[in-house]
């Protein structure tokens, strides 16, 4: 089987996808088909883990181990299956709502126990199983069935939850970036440890057009700028942008304006273990500096669940235990009559 290769449609089950026509789920689920060919892990080797929400409905449509859980679970879910099962290669499929919300807990400590999942996060900034409430990610202001007047409260930015919670990966795509949405799983999959991907996704139904102002044709060319490592730091539609340090800043520039020449833009680096740039770049937000996209961080560190195996190893060669029972009945025991 190492030496198998395999094709998206390996890992396609043969279910309806049920997602409503022009959903950006769809383009994600084929994304991740295509993702997970490209690594060739086998099927079986291969474990997809949601909570709920449209989004989650995605192990139903992988022709791999699933487990469709419970509301915010699936970060818990997944590092129970991970560190009991170390071999498998476990990717982690949430929504705003349900990774950012009543899952918001497990998803930070997921993060900060580093361990080894792929977290996917659909982020459509609404609802939408549920029928169009607003979500932890909701913009202030938002006019929703549960806010009909509009917001009071500011929303979570995910990768400045990931980098609170120390991460060491961190990327992000749009749903209709094919390439780069599989480009950033693949390489999130090669991270050893905890690594969020969020796709930017659209909910036809509840909230089309949420991310049109950085996704249209129109403008997507000088609205985001795709990162790679070792690479300048350049954008726009015709390539002649780039982004500057100004002070301790951040500067989006012309290049060959204002003094400004190609030397001046910064080299993406996303191994560096400082994550003051990395947390910048991630908050770019397409107004005044365009959003990132790619691997913006990709940092060695070590896993949770490999520590854990490692420790398991070690007690066991030092206590002689073969297994729970042993290790039970080596303290102190009495006997109930």
């Amino acid at each position: 089987m190492e030496n198998m290769t395999f094709n998206p449609a390996d890992y396609k089950s043969d279910q309806a996808v049920r997602w409503c026509p022009g959903c950006g789920d769809h383009a994600i689920l084929n994304t991740l088909h295509k993702a997970m060919a490209v690594l060739g892990v086998p099927p079986c080797k291969t474990a997809v883990i949601s909570g709920i929400g449209c989004s989650s409905r995605l192990p139903y449509y992988m022709n791999t181990y699933g487990f469709h859980t419970i509301h915010g679970r699936a970060a818990a879910v997944a590092t129970g299956f991970k560190v009991a099962n170390p071999e498998m290669t476990v990717w982690q499929i949430s929504g705003d709502g349900d990774g950012l919300a009543i899952g918001g807990n497990h998803f930070i400590h997921a993060v900060r126990r580093n361990v080894d999942l792929n977290i996917i996060l659909f982020n459509n900034k609404i609802y939408g199983l549920t029928k169009g409430q607003y979500s932890p990610t909701s913009d202030r202001g938002f006019v929703s069935k549960s806010s009909p007047y509009g917001t009071t409260e500011d929303p979570f930015i995910p990768a400045e939850l990931v980098f609170g919670a120390r991460g060491n990966f961190f990327a992000r795509s749009i749903d209709v970036e094919l390439e780069t949405s599989r480009d950033v799983m693949v390489a999130a999959a090669r991270h050893k440890g905890a690594s969020v991907v969020e796709i930017l996704q659209n909910c036809v139904i509840f909230n089309n057009g949420i991310h049109s102002a950085i996704t249209d044709r129109e403008v997507r060319a000088d609205r985001t700028i795709l990162l790679h490592h070792g690479e300048k730091m350049i954008f726009g539609r015709d390539r002649n942008r780039g982004l500057v340090r100004d002070g301790f800043l951040l500067k989006a520039v012309t290049i060959g304006e204002e003094g400004y020449t190609l030397d001046d833009v910064l080299v993406h680096d996303a191994h560096t273990k400082s994550n003051f740039l990395h947390q910048q770049l991630a908050m770019m937000d397409g107004q005044e500096l365009p959003i990132a996209l790619g691997v913006i961080r990709d940092v060695e560190s070590p896993s949770y669940d490999s520590a854990v195996s490692e420790q398991l190893a070690e007690v066991r060669a030092r206590k002689g235990f073969d297994s729970l029972r042993d290790m039970i009945l080596a303290g102190d025991t009495w006997e109930v009559k």
